[in-house]
């Protein structure tokens, strides 16, 4: 027999041998020596008052043994021979369309522009030390896409939009620990991810697929609206049925070559605003009702927080706890921040980007002579003033919070995660009022319910820009484009991802897609 039953362990507990278990004996009046194991189904922190809480769902095995295999089982086989589907961009939802292709049946041709993990770090260093960003591979592009040196945080809230569980079983499958299986808030690690991220490459390639670095599709082609080609900057020419494209948010040149080619797009509503970063300590204190050092069975604490503030919404974005400001822009000449952690987040720092909704419709008049672009327009505009903020840098114009609320220059700053440094703007007034005005306000709410959290000690840095794609690439009911046979377009860049698992579970659906399309 197995039963689910939900426990409350206090914090003071959780340390005892075995309290799982005399806690599950007592909540079901049985002998503890009729329980065969306790199998943890979720785990997370009620840390809503002083009181501290470990919340479970487990499933007790009650005189029979609990399962040694999972459920979930990956039959992958080689598709060296088989029909080809091609994949643009090797980010979360390039990933699992491959190998979403190798169990059914198909070879997956993945062309990345960006470079495998390991040669990807390189990259990095020169965005962090020397202010140099690589076009093709840098914290957005490259194997991985964004996720990879973006902390590789597994929550969503997208559970009608295919199998949750069937993305975490493949991460363990390839390598991730069985406790994201568990966590509410689950996550890997900027640390961690890469290793995971080059075995599901392997695998791949292993089955028959192929993955390609450093070749950027700079051409679709077409003839009576049926897809016939990609073209390579190389100069390279691919014939190509079905084309999964799966190039993430950020990658700006394929939308303007849709855009010139004519081919359908639309304007979205996103979000921009600013990184701030506290020291942990002190959102520890905040959220655990302490007083110095949080308790150590206690993980770095995270928030969360969303406020109205003039019709728009006001809210966190991708809080890393004990984790650090990375630059993300993805050309020269712009500032773009981001936060990661590593997969202990032991970082000093905590980071969350505050940002603002942008309504397409209406909050964009200035930008409409750019069509279904004038939100890329607007984000490149704002990124391009940060740069100039910074100093024509890497280096991102801050201000310390309180001073940004009262909205005077900040003559000094605080000690800071982000490697490539801060220049003390004004970021009050030189962020446009849509955004600065709002913000300003929203953090003065959110203060009154977070007592702590409007401090001297915390830095704004700007700007956080890269939440979600400007710009939808629509696509009919059988995922293809509805003037392009054969176009598939797919995750955050064509506007139906917001992170890790839901880019992941559109890729398998628009793999499943093209499959079936071609088999019609």
């Amino acid at each position: 027999m197995v039963k689910e039953i939900q426990l409350r362990i206090k914090l003071q507990e959780e340390t005892k041998a075995n309290i799982l278990e005399m806690k599950a004996a007592e909540w079901l009046s049985i002998s503890r020596k009729d329980i065969t194991t306790v199998k943890v189904l979720r785990k997370s922190i009620d840390a809503r008052k002083p009181q501290i809480y470990f919340n479970y769902k487990v499933a007790v095995y009650i005189k029979e043994a609990a399962p040694e295999q999972s459920e979930y089982q990956f039959n992958y086989q080689d598709v060296s021979n088989k029909p080809e589907i091609h994949i643009v961009g090797f980010g979360p939802a390039g990933m699992y369309a491959a190998l979403r292709c190798i169990e059914l049946g198909y070879k997956p041709v993945v062309l990345e522009r960006g470079k495998n993990v390991q040669d990807r770090r390189r990259d990095l260093r020169q965005i962090n030390q020397f202010h140099n960003v690589n076009e093709d591979s840098n914290y957005c592009f490259g194997e991985g896409g964004a996720g990879t040196y973006s902390d590789g945080k597994l929550y969503t809230r997208s559970l009608k939009r295919g199998d949750v569980r069937r993305i975490f079983e493949n991460l363990v499958y390839h390598g991730a620990t069985e406790q994201i299986l568990v966590d509410a808030h689950p996550h890997i690690g900027t640390n961690k991810l890469p290793k995971i991220i080059a075995k599901i490459r392997e695998n791949i390639i292993h089955y028959g697929g192929e993955v390609h670095f450093e070749s950027r599709v700079v051409d679709i082609i077409t003839k009576n609206n049926k897809l016939q080609a990609i073209q390579l900057q190389d100069g390279r020419e691919l014939s190509a049925k079905a084309l999964i494209l799966a190039t993430g948010h950020s990658a700006r040149d394929i939308y303007e070559l849709l855009d010139k080619k004519q081919i359908a797009l639309q304007a979205k509503s996103f979000a921009m605003g600013v990184r701030v970063e506290h020291p942990q300590q002190i959102i520890d204190g905040i959220q655990y009702h302490c007083e110095g050092s949080r308790h150590e069975l206690l993980p770095a604490a995270a928030y969360g927080w969303v406020e109205q503030v003039r019709e728009r919404g006001v809210y966190s974005f991708c809080m890393c706890p004990g984790g650090f400001i990375v630059p993300a822009a993805t050309a020269n000449g712009e500032v773009v921040v981001n936060g990661m952690s590593p997969s202990k987040r032991n970082n000093v720092f905590a980071n969350s980007g505050i940002v603002v909704e942008i309504n397409a419709q209406k909050d964009l008049q200035k930008y409409e002579q750019y069509g279904a672009l004038k939100g890329l327009q607007y984000q490149k505009d704002l990124e391009r003033l940060a740069f100039t903020a910074g100093g024509r840098s890497q280096t991102a114009p801050a201000q310390r919070l309180t001073d940004f609320i009262d909205g005077v220059l900040s003559p000094s700053l605080n000690p800071t995660s982000y490697q490539p440094g801060l220049n003390s703007a004004p970021l009050h007034s030189l962020l446009p009022k849509a955004i600065g005005g709002r913000l300003r306000k929203g953090f003065t709410q959110i203060g009154e319910k977070m007592h702590g959290y409007n401090t001297n000690e915390a830095n704004i840095v700007g700007v956080e820009s890269r939440t979600s794609s400007p710009v939808n690439i629509p696509r009919k009911e059988n995922l293809e484009h509805p003037e392009i046979q054969g176009l598939y377009p797919c995750g955050e860049g064509g506007g139906y991802a917001g992170g890790i698992i839901s880019a992941a579970m559109d890729g398998e659906r628009c793999a499943e897609a093209a499959i079936q399309n071609l088999k019609a």
